[in-house]
């Protein structure tokens, strides 16, 4: 009997170690949804982010997306869930399709830009913003109308040339939004955040595909962008946010099973992060059989550590399956 009752003792102490033991980091990091262009925004003690929502039942046909999700964190590791934070159609001048979004802050309001499709009455991608008292939202259209709309762009035919919107406040209060596909571009804003503030200008980048996105280290602007296609991450560096850009590299190579990736760039309690998306999401069990697995129009984000050489060039990214730790 007092065998049985330390051998009982003993696996109820290993029952309560796996329950009591922390969820190790992973990736893709989450795994009950697809989730595609990533976009973090640090705010407080917590990182909030913004991402994209596949929804394709099928890899071979297109995307799929209506709205657009948030998660938090305060550890890069344990992440919490808050659903869907607004929708395609909340913008009541756009159609039902969701891209590519980055939210910031600015006096307390939080800006939601947004990439979606105009009705029939305005064809071609447009750009959108939303603004909310929370990150959490609820997020409203703050303009009614576009910001930036198809025909304010006259660099290609193509009526996708301006999505991907990802906005930067610099040191000196100025904002910025970046946007742009086949042809990098930037604006200013006004302090309204709800106002362009001048012309809309273009980019000299190598290979640019889509997916700007700024971030600063000390005194040098760094753009990462998605190159070529299948798409990898390349980046340039400047002294100064006009230019002229030097060309830095490959950031970080294609990224399994998706022909896309975008990436979000940001640091956190004084370690920095890559954040992107693959297709590489595992089928699992479901209540009804194998779930859908990932792929090119199924993606999901994950996370890794990005580090700086001496001289302030980008160390090129280590995919890894094990995620934050």
């Amino acid at each position: 009997m007092k065998k049985h009752l330390c051998r009982l003792t003993a696996i109820a102490a290993i029952v309560l170690t796996a329950v009591s033991a922390p969820l190790h980091a992973k990736n893709p990091v989450f795994d009950h949804v697809f989730t595609a262009d990533p976009a973090a925004m640090v705010h407080g003690d917590t990182v909030y982010l913004f991402t994209g929502h596949d929804e394709a039942p099928h890899n071979d046909k297109f995307f799929e997306m209506h709205d657009w999700l948030l998660f938090s964190s305060k550890d890069m590791k344990t992440w919490q869930s808050h659903g869907a934070v607004l929708k395609a159609t909340d913008f009541n001048w756009a159609k039902g399709d969701a891209w590519a979004a980055h939210a910031i802050e600015r006096n307390g309001k939080f800006y939601f830009y947004t990439t979606v499709r105009h009705k029939d009455d305005k064809p071609g991608f447009a750009v959108g913003v939303a603004v909310a008292d929370s990150p959490l939202g609820p997020y409203k259209d703050a303009i009614g109308k576009a910001l930036i709309t198809n025909e304010m762009t006259t660099q290609t035919k193509n009526d996708w040339d301006d999505i991907d919107p990802a906005a930067f406040i610099d040191d000196d209060g100025q904002a910025y939004l970046f946007f742009g596909n086949s042809v990098p571009k930037y604006v200013k804003l006004k302090a309204s955040m709800t106002e362009l503030d001048g012309e809309i200008k273009v980019i000299a980048l190598k290979d640019f595909t889509e997916a700007l996105w700024l971030h600063k280290k000390d005194k040098t602007y760094y753009l990462s962008y998605a190159c070529e296609f299948p798409e990898k991450i390349c980046y340039a560096k400047s002294q100064s946010i006009h230019g002229p850009w030097q060309y830095g590299g490959i950031l970080n190579e294609i990224a399994g099973n998706s022909e896309t990736n975008h990436q979000s760039i940001i640091e956190f309690k004084g370690q920095s992060y890559f954040i992107y998306h693959t297709g590489a999401l595992p089928p699992k069990d479901g209540p009804n059989g194998e779930e859908p697995s990932g792929g090119r129009f199924r993606r999901s984000v994950a996370i890794d550590l990005l580090h700086y050489n001496p001289d302030g060039s980008l160390k090129r990214v280590l995919m890894t399956s094990e995620g934050i730790r």
